[in-house]
């Protein structure tokens, strides 16, 4: 179900279980290099001439063997920090030993590579990039090929440094497996999605509460319900203000839809819970001092698993509760979590999570082309699942209803962020057309997406 994503501290691990380590590492050297030189000949066959830009540690010298391998080939292959005028570069000074800024003269490097009309292929992955974060402190080199070593490392795949990285290939150099803290969720995952089976009540299927979708902004409730439909709740309630109940009976047909009033708003929405499995709350819900009120009372009121989303994320403080809660913020919304902004929380999105599980004891889901989720103990999973066309307005009310659906099964809340992070990014994989998608697309995709 999990990929391995190494972290630095953790690839050193395995190289030291390599057999005759320190000595073999000459043997590891020759195979890294090989296969990056095996690549960047794959990737660009017409090349003739490569300028292997080389640094000082164990990296530079995987970038060494790369170019006695691509001179052995016939190829004209030069250990230089010239690279004017040649067809690849390969970049090989910083590999998973760096972190930080880099010093003024590697900097100035990093940027002619960065100028440089070639295409790059960075070995193990591109320097300036944090191996163990994805962080990025300063100049960091734009590749269109990583050749990584072993295994994914945590910093191609989280961001900011997974955009540095361009296409990642893994390079098999005859390592075995260790155990790593973080992981990358698979498609294997949606095999764990109880799917209806005889004997099911709509209510054992999966019972999903929704509130939100006041005035204006209905029609974010309205496709967290339908999400939750398609992601194979038996049974779906949306609950509403009540001027808002005409406008959902016509973009929902399935679910049960009811109207509350400011006055009547936590009984109401209340005794609609105890039909449900679980809560999405958030979707188009409004802001202000009632609203803020009656998120806090819900969650502490109504003992079901929470999905928090949207609005009811805004101005929200840890709170206790037996059930499993779940938030799902954006880096603007988790910012304000954490009273920092949306720039901090991009730099460090693998802490920022972590940081927000703590904080409130939750699951954390935060979004984004690598959405990280965290929990309070132990390591992140990471899904890079989905097509960038997934940016756009409604598709995290879209999650949201997916997530619920899972909760609502009985799938413990960790697992059910991960496999609706999959399930939402297969959709969009699924779909026919990348231009112009909007939120809804998704729907019908969904169910073609739960399948294995």
């Amino acid at each position: 179900m999990y990929d391995a994503l190494y972290t630095a501290a953790e690839m050193r691990a395995a190289e030291a279980r390599y057999p005759g380590y320190p000595d073999s590492v000459p043997e590891l050297m020759e195979r890294a290099g090989t296969a990056v030189a095996q690549e960047a000949m794959l990737a660009y066959p017409a090349a003739r001439r490569f300028a292997c830009v080389c640094g000082g540690g164990s990296n530079g010298g995987d970038g060494r063997v790369a170019a006695r391998v691509l001179r052995e080939a016939g190829l004209d292959a030069e250990e230089t920090p010239e690279v004017e005028g040649c067809d690849v570069v390969i970049d090989a000074l910083f590999g998973t030993g760096f972190s930080g800024e880099p010093r003024p003269d590697a900097a100035a490097l990093i940027e002619r590579i960065n100028a440089s009309d070639a295409p790059v292929v960075s070995v193990d992955l591109p320097s300036g990039v944090d191996a163990s974060t994805g962080e990025v402190a300063g100049a960091a080199v734009d590749a269109d090929l990583t050749v990584t070593f072993h295994a994914l490392k945590v910093g191609v795949v989280v961001a900011p440094g997974r955009f540095h990285a361009g296409r990642v290939v893994v390079a098999d150099i005859g390592l075995e497996e260790v155990a790593t803290e973080h992981r990358r969720a698979t498609a294997e995952l949606l095999r764990v999605v109880p799917l209806r089976r005889e004997g099911d009540t709509k209510y054992t299927a999966g019972a999903v509460l929704v509130v939100g979708g006041q005035p204006g902004m209905t029609g974010a409730a309205a496709l967290a319900a339908r999400a939750a439909l398609r992601a194979d709740a038996g049974y779906v309630a949306l609950a509403v203000p009540a001027e808002s109940l005409s406008v959902v009976e016509t973009l929902v047909l399935e679910a049960v839809k009811t109207g509350w009033s400011e006055d009547s708003a936590l009984e109401t929405i209340a005794g609609l819970a105890e039909r449900a499995g679980a809560l999405a709350i958030g979707p188009g819900l409004g802001r202000g001092e009632g609203r803020r009120l009656l998120v806090r009372e819900l969650l502490e009121r109504i003992d079901l698993p929470a999905v928090v989303d949207a609005d009811a994320l805004f101005e929200l403080e840890p709170l206790e509760r037996e059930a499993a809660t779940v938030l799902t913020p954006h880096a603007g919304e988790l910012a304000r979590l954490l009273g920092t902004d949306s720039a901090w929380v991009n730099a460090h999105r693998l802490t920022a999570a972590r940081k927000t599980s703590e904080r409130f004891d939750a699951v954390v889901l935060l979004k984004g082309p690598d959405t990280i989720v965290a929990s309070p103990t132990g390591g992140v999973v990471v899904s890079d699942w989905g097509p960038p066309a997934l940016a756009t307005a409604g598709t995290g009310d879209v999650l949201t209803g997916i997530l619920a659906a899972f909760l609502a099964k009985g799938l413990e809340p960790s697992v059910a962020a991960c496999a609706a992070a999959v399930a939402h990014g297969r959709a969009g994989e699924l779909l026919s057309h990348r231009a112009g998608v909007v939120a809804s697309d998704l729907l019908d995709a969904i169910p073609a997406a739960l399948e294995p």
